[in-house]
């Protein structure tokens, strides 16, 4: 992680002393394992050639501004994506406000007013299928040719598999959105999160199944409805807990509204906290009616037996992994 870490959001804010650099350029939403590549690289390359490590990304996404009916949801906002970013060991994160007037720029005029001017790029890498500029007009042949001419080296880094699924992030959210979240964490190299504060809820968990704490939904992408064996952090104090989380409407009190439940496996010492990071680790079963509260509370058991089962499981495989190294 860089000891000093900047973030800047627009390119107005973008001092002098920016470049000389070494930048990737991308919406990045996941920050999966093909993002992680790239990352990597110009990290490597940055060090290698004494660059500050950059990378541009955008809010909103440029689909919400050119071709609305075709935005994704997102797996994680701008600030999340800068934070992932930092963490692999990028330097300074550019975050280009999206709007119409951006969208107009030609692939000529972002690489020499914005790459080679205001960022002072000398490296530029990217993956194989970026495009760039007015209409998706520039693509990594021009890139490379305006590159020669305004004093950047261009650098393609080929897309990336994991067991034989191409990772993209639209791939990711199909997995999620279908609740295959261990799959998606595969592609992410780490577990699918939500966070956001921790709002009342109706106290009918505490006083007939089991009591919860609730997530207020954020506005990233949700798995699909169901039972989900789960690790939640409090942020803010660095407490964590193994969990099991429901993400769904609560049929059998005639819910009506989307909530996400999560229930503690661990004992909860001290303040409940006010805001709490939901990783999905596996997916255990449907959303479902039951007859009766005692029903439902007896089936959250037994997930719960499942869930520490697999946590169980969890410690065994760290013990032999690090005994093994």
């Amino acid at each position: 992680m860089p000891s000093v870490f900047r973030v800047f959001r627009s390119l107005d804010e973008i001092p002098p002393d920016f470049g000389p650099s070494a930048v990737t350029i991308g919406n990045f939403d996941g920050v999966h394992a093909g993002h992680r590549r790239i990352l990597r690289r110009i990290v490597s390359v940055a060090a290698a050639r004494g660059l500050k490590a950059s990378a541009v990304t955008f809010d909103p996404h440029p689909a919400t501004v050119v071709a609305p009916s075709r935005a994704p949801v997102l797996l994680t906002t701008p600030q999340q994506r800068a934070g992932l970013m930092r963490a692999g060991g990028i330097e300074q994160v550019l975050i280009v406000p999206f709007d119409l007037e951006f969208s107009r720029i030609t692939p000529e005029r972002f690489a020499r007013e914005v790459l080679a001017g205001r960022l002072g790029a000398r490296v530029v890498l990217v993956g194989e299928n970026f495009r760039f500029g007015h209409r998706h007009a520039g693509d990594t042949r021009l890139l490379k040719e305006l590159g020669a001419g305004l004093g950047f080296e261009t650098e393609i880094v080929p897309a990336v598999k994991v067991r034989g699924v191409l990772v993209s992030s639209s791939a990711v959210r199909k997995l999620i959105s279908s609740g295959d979240v261990s799959r998606a964490a595969r592609l992410l190299e780490k577990p699918y999160a939500l966070e956001g504060r921790v709002v009342p809820g109706q106290g009918v968990g505490s006083r007939q199944t089991v009591p919860t704490l609730n997530l207020e939904p954020p506005g990233e992408l949700l798995p699909r409805t169901g039972v989900y064996i789960t690790r939640t952090e409090d942020p803010d104090h660095g407490r964590h807990w193994p969990s099991v989380t429901n993400v769904g409407y609560r049929p059998t009190f005639h819910g009506d509204r989307l909530t996400i439940e999560t229930f503690l496996l661990a004992w909860l010492s001290g303040d409940p906290p006010g805001r709490i990071r939901v990783e999905f680790l596996k997916r255990l079963r449907d959303e479902r009616r039951f007859p009766s509260a005692a029903e439902l509370k007896n089936q959250i058991l037994r997930d719960v037996a499942r869930a520490q089962a697999f946590f169980r499981r969890c410690g065994k495989w760290a013990k032999a992994a690090s005994a093994a190294g």
